[in-house]
């Protein structure tokens, strides 16, 4: 007949968590309990408590986490265990120990994610006609947790407990972990190897819930306030063509920086997570401003900020006199455009040639009577609004707001869908 042990855990911390290496560390009493007749006695005490070195005397079982990495048992200041024998001959043992086990984590949703840690443990080389394994409070009260236990990085929302027939290769260190788990981490499969060696397999999953507060103050803020300053641009006057360039310039680096920051302490996985989405989104609207300021800058007449100023239509035969042509005898002084009233030279400038005269003359007019028709037409051209900058301040806000809803809502409605 098989031995039956009775195993259960009394959970007193738990973490770090590593996404990195796909590990999580738990420190818990783990006890284990189990019938042997050749031990039981004829006294007058319910039980009797023995030193640790017994237990080499005894049988005991051979129990290993198989997805465990680094375990070990604390000594401080003694062993932490003990053992006690029951009158009927039942024995408990008790150990502290921090366990160090792989749990593959799955990031699609990072960081708005659930993720699925199992503990397995067992027997090493015995089978199940030898010694089966179940939980010693059935499936509901197994699992103990600490009042003060507390997750830096995640909520513990369940622990469901299962337990179930695996088959290993039994005596073989190098193959003790011949188990896999679904795409969702909700059921533990055993891989089936030859030759088959029947084992009790028992499994906890610890289910967390990860914080999105670190990410909403160092991640998604600073990347929705970049975007929200790169439409600064919008109400930048188009011809300030430096200012706008090195406003999206800024703005991108940083994106790029933020983007590389935050994903420094993820493993380098081949699939696209959330927080992926989401800076790419960030990085979209922000190239997007920039191209939108070379649009409005290629197809504007008045890019370099200095208007070019045009005559009225009255005054359009003004523009017949030029430079070159201008000069005391000229049809416009013919027709009257310039008035010219001889003055006595003085003797010191008796040499000046005529022409700078008819020049300054025409400065003098051209100048007088055009000065009326500039003025409105440099209110309109200098510091000008583009039509496509005063649609981009409704539409970029409008577009990015209803993004950012439709990107909360899904990924919220994926990750616990997912679970």
């Amino acid at each position: 007949e098989a031995v039956v042990v009775n195993a259960d855990l009394s959970l007193r911390s738990m973490g770090p968590i590593s996404e990195l290496n796909m590990m999580y560390t738990l420190d818990c009493y783990f006890r284990q309990r189990w019938i042997d007749r050749r031990l039981a006695m004829n006294v007058s005490l319910e039980n009797l408590t023995l030193g640790i070195k017994i237990l080499e005397r005894i049988w005991h079982p051979d129990t290993v986490f198989y997805n465990g990495q680094k375990s070990f048992l604390h000594s401080i200041t003694s062993h932490n265990r003990f053992l006690r024998i029951g009158i009927n001959g039942s024995v408990l043992f008790s150990q502290r120990l921090t366990v160090q086990a792989t749990c593959r984590m799955n990031l699609e949703y990072f960081p708005m994610d659930v993720q699925n840690c199992p503990l397995l443990f067992g027997s090493f080389a015995y089978t199940t006609d030898d010694v089966t394994y179940t939980w010693r409070y059935g499936h509901s009260g197994s699992i103990e947790l600490a009042p003060d236990l507390r997750l830096s990085q995640f909520d513990l929302i369940g622990f469901p407990v299962t337990n179930y027939t695996g088959h290993l290769k039994g005596g073989e260190p190098a193959v003790a972990l011949p188990l896999y788990f679904s795409l969702f981490h909700e059921l533990c499969l055993p891989i089936v190897l030859i030759p088959l060696a029947p084992h009790t397999v028992l499994c906890v999953t610890f289910k967390l819930s990860r914080h999105t507060g670190y990410f909403l103050i160092n991640l998604y803020l600073p990347c929705c306030l970049l975007v929200v300053l790169s439409w600064v641009s919008f109400w930048i006057n188009r011809e300030a063509t430096a200012d706008r360039i090195a406003l999206g310039s800024t703005t991108v680096l940083t994106m790029t920086i933020i983007g590389i920051e935050n994903k420094s302490q993820l493993p380098k996985v081949s699939y696209v997570t959330a927080m992926d989405v989401y800076v790419a989104l960030c990085y979209v609207f922000v190239i997007a401003t920039t191209i939108e300021f070379a649009a409005v800058h290629y197809f504007t007449k008045y890019g370099t900020g200095e208007p070019r100023l045009v005559p009225n239509d009255d005054d359009s035969s003004l523009d017949e006199i030029s430079e070159d042509n201008l000069s005391l005898d000229s049809p416009a002084l013919r027709n009257g455009k310039f008035k010219v009233q001889a003055y006595p030279w003085p003797p010191n400038v008796a040499n000046v040639k005529v022409g700078i005269m008819a020049k300054l003359c025409h400065c003098l007019t051209r100048t007088k009577r055009k000065r009326s028709g500039y003025k409105g037409k440099l209110t309109a051209f200098s510091n000008s609004v583009s039509q496509v900058d005063r649609a981009a301040r409704v539409l970029f806000p409008l577009t990015f707001t209803m993004l950012n809803v439709v990107y909360c809502i899904a990924y919220y409605l994926w990750a616990f869908s997912g679970d």
